[in-house]
């Protein structure tokens, strides 16, 4: 499929083409949305702990006698049904993180990429590169791309280019070894560079 090449001033500078099984696929929302559960699980921490009985610091002399008191059976002050006793089936600190075939994972950023392109939120750069470190200068440049909410794609930031972007809150910077599903999805308009192109198409062919 053609796609348009911009500058930072949204002018045209050519077209590029761009490959059908990366780009241009029908998306589907069931391998997206299984690759963005995978990738949270990930983040979890997983830290949450409650104390079960066995680590509660309380008696476990027997309160009265088994029978012959018309109540109930009771041992150790630690248990589940007192206040202050132990919590039964407690969290305990664990990984969430799950496996998913690499398969699954490719083809949800296919998919992706794919949705941006469907829905006419890809914008393909010459180059992502400024003369001088001018945060205000290079947002009104960017303003020019019609996305209030953006993630910039290139295979490696320019250093000035990254400086000035980096305080922009509507603009995000990933390199191409970072791109992932969640990240497309997070912000509006996908930006990405003829250099970021390449070598996504080269990964995921």
């Amino acid at each position: 499929m053609k796609q348009k090449v911009l500058n930072l001033d949204a002018q045209s500078a050519g077209e590029i083409d761009l490959k059908d099984e990366i780009f241009g696929l029908e998306p589907r929302a069931d391998l997206i949305q299984r690759v963005i559960v995978w990738q949270l699980a990930k983040r979890r921490a997983g830290t949450h702990k409650t104390k079960t009985r066995g680590e509660i610091n309380r008696t476990t002399k027997k309160w009265y006698r088994q029978k012959g008191t018309g109540s109930a059976r009771h041992g150790a002050r630690s248990a589940p049904l007192f206040v202050g006793g132990g919590k039964a089936m407690a969290p305990v600190v664990r990984s969430h993180e799950f496996d998913l075939p690499k398969k699954v994972r490719t083809a949800g950023l296919c998919h992706a990429l794919s949705s941006k392109a469907k829905d006419s939120k890809l914008v393909v750069l010459d180059t992502a590169s400024v003369d001088a470190v001018k945060t205000n200068a290079l947002a009104k440049r960017l303003n020019k791309l019609g996305a209030a909410d953006m993630l910039i794609v290139d295979g490696e930031f320019e250093k000035n280019f990254a400086m000035s972007a980096r305080n922009l809150a509507n603009v995000a910077l990933v390199p191409v070894a970072g791109l992932n599903v969640y990240d497309i999805l997070k912000r509006d308009t996908l930006v990405m560079t003829k250099a970021a192109v390449k070598a996504i198409e080269e990964r995921l062919s």
